[in-house]
This record gives structure tokens, C-alpha cells and sequence, in this order.
């Protein structure tokens, strides 16, 4: 006969593997998580400092940096602006006055720069190049004696400075402009002291010898 301890054990082990079977299966159900209001507050506000950081950076360049790639930024504000506009209402009061003064920053920096590509396709009249290179309209048929020294010293510093993005058409420009200082220099530079002649003819001298390295520079280039 079976002992009464090994009967009760295999009763109990019996009793476990029906209830067992009876248990119902665990079912797992997928959720979809949608992403909650504070990590879009977040995402925005993180394309708020990119979109400033990139305008701070096309304001700060020069119209002749930005010139060629004109398209590209305009295309590239639409795309960010578009961006935040989308989820705007997530961001702060601070944060939509900020983005409200960047979109300002940006609409007047582009404005300026249509206004100054509209007129860099417009010719430079003889009085504008002129006033240009001297820093000031000025009429020189009846600029006095003493005047005429400041006058070459502005024409030779814009020279200098500028000459390096000169287009040939610059240079034929400040060429006149120089001949018409002469024409006045010449009625006049009896009243001059001579150190102030002979500063001027230096001053001559100097702008024909940038011309004429200008000039070897072309050649060498061709």
C-alpha cells in the first residue's frame, strides 16, 4: 500500500495542474503613444533657437556674401517659419514674442537687401560715383583751393580700401572722377604751399600705380 504523505502529495500535484489548464491566457495589448503637449513645447522651442541663431547669422552678413545664395534663404525661412508655425501655440508668451521679433529682423534685412540688389543693377550715374569715392557731394568746379587736399585724401583712402572688388567699371569710374579732381587742381594749385602740391602729385601718383597693377593682375588672369 501506498504511504498516506506520497498519496496527498500527488493529489495536491493534480489539483495544481487542472487549475492550471483552467487559468485564461494573458492577452497583451499594443498602445499607441502619442507624443504629450510638454515634448511638443520642447521640439518647438528648440526650433525657436535655431531659426534665431540662423537669422542673427544672415543679418550679420554682407550683401555681397548673401548676394548669390538669395534664393536658398528665402526658401530656407519659409521651411523653419512653416516649421514653428505649425506648433506656435505651444510656445510661451516669451517664447511667440520672440519668434515675432526674429520674423521682424528677417523682413527688414531681406527688404534692405532687394533694395540694395535693385540698385546694383541700376548704373552708376558720374555724380554718384563721385560722391561715392569722396565721401560727399561735392561740386568740384567751385571747390576752393584749400579744399582740394581733404578732397584727393578721401578719393586715395576709398581707393585703397575698395579697389580689391572693383569691377572694371569701378575702375573707369575713379578714373574720371580723378581727372576732374586734376582739371580742378590745375585752376587752383597756384594758391596750394608747395608740400600740399607735392602731396597731391604722390597722391596721383599712387592711384595710377594701383591702376596700372590692376591692369598686369588682368593680363596675368587671361
Amino acid at each position: 500500500m501506498k504511504s498516506f504523505p506520497l498519496i496527498l502529495a500527488t493529489g495536491l500535484l493534480s489539483i495544481s495542474a487542472a487549475v492550471a489548464q483552467q487559468k485564461p491566457a494573458t492577452t497583451t495589448t499594443t498602445t499607441t503613444t502619442r507624443p504629450s503637449a510638454s515634448s511638443t513645447a520642447t521640439a518647438v522651442e528648440r526650433d525657436l533657437r535655431i531659426f534665431a541663431d540662423w537669422v542673427s547669422d544672415k543679418v550679420s552678413r554682407t550683401a555681397d556674401d548673401i548676394a548669390r545664395e538669395t534664393p536658398k534663404v528665402a526658401e530656407e525661412f519659409d521651411r523653419q517659419s512653416k516649421r514653428i508655425d505649425k506648433a506656435v501655440d505651444s510656445l510661451t508668451v516669451e517664447g511667440k514674442r520672440e519668434y515675432s521679433i526674429q520674423k521682424k529682423r528677417y523682413g527688414a534685412w531681406s527688404a534692405r537687401q532687394d533694395s540694395l540688389d535693385r540698385a546694383a543693377r541700376q548704373p552708376e550715374t558720374a555724380q554718384q560715383s563721385q560722391d561715392r569715392m569722396l565721401g560727399e557731394k561735392v561740386v568740384l568746379g567751385r571747390a576752393r583751393a584749400t579744399e582740394l587736399p581733404d578732397l584727393y585724401a578721401r578719393f586715395i583712402e576709398t581707393t585703397r580700401t575698395q579697389r580689391r572688388n572693383w569691377t572694371a567699371t569701378d575702375w573707369s569710374n575713379a578714373s574720371a572722377v580723378l581727372s576732374r579732381l586734376n582739371a580742378r587742381y590745375d585752376q587752383v594749385r597756384e594758391q596750394l604751399p608747395l608740400e600740399e602740391r607735392v602731396r597731391i602729385r604722390s597722391w596721383q601718383g599712387e592711384f595710377r600705380t594701383l591702376e596700372k597693377a590692376r591692369d598686369v593682375k588682368g593680363v596675368m588672369a587671361e
